[in-house]
């Protein structure tokens, strides 16, 4: 497994525990193309997957759940993707903590030397007859 890439995830892991919004969007390239799981189709850029990330941690102030599990990476000198499941959530406002698993995919790119991730996908699956998110699932 890439030492480089899962110090990456390693490091960007602990910036969102730390809840630490610089640091989130330092590991990102500017003109990174996500697929979050939450609130729009796409966004496009670090400003706003920066908005983004904020208003996540509005909507869950309380400590936070960021668990990785199966971490499965495939790295060439300038690229590399990555996939997990990852046991993520939080105590909302109320202070009921709410978590489920999803499924992560993120690109990388060496850029300037640095790895970059340039796209990440965060999804549940869902049920086609209901259209309803299956947020109970385990691995």
């Amino acid at each position: 497994m890439s030492t480089a890439i899962t110090r990456l995830i390693d490091e960007w892991q602990q910036a969102v525990l730390a809840r630490d919004i610089d640091k989130i969007v330092s590991f990102y390239a500017d003109d990174i193309v996500a697929f979050d799981a939450v609130t729009a189709l796409q966004f496009k850029g670090r400003a706003a997957y920066r908005t983004h990330w904020d208003d996540c941690m509005k909507h869950c102030p309380g400590p936070g759940i960021f668990e990785f599990h199966e971490l499965h990476i495939v790295e060439a000198p300038e690229s590399a993707f990555a996939h997990w499941l990852a046991h993520c959530g939080g105590a909302g406002p109320d202070g009921v903590v709410k978590a489920c698993w999803m499924r992560v995919t993120a690109g990388y790119q060496r850029i300037e030397g640095q790895w970059r991730v340039v796209h990440e996908h965060w999804s549940a699956p869902f049920d086609m007859g209901s259209g309803s998110a299956l947020f109970d699932l385990k691995p």
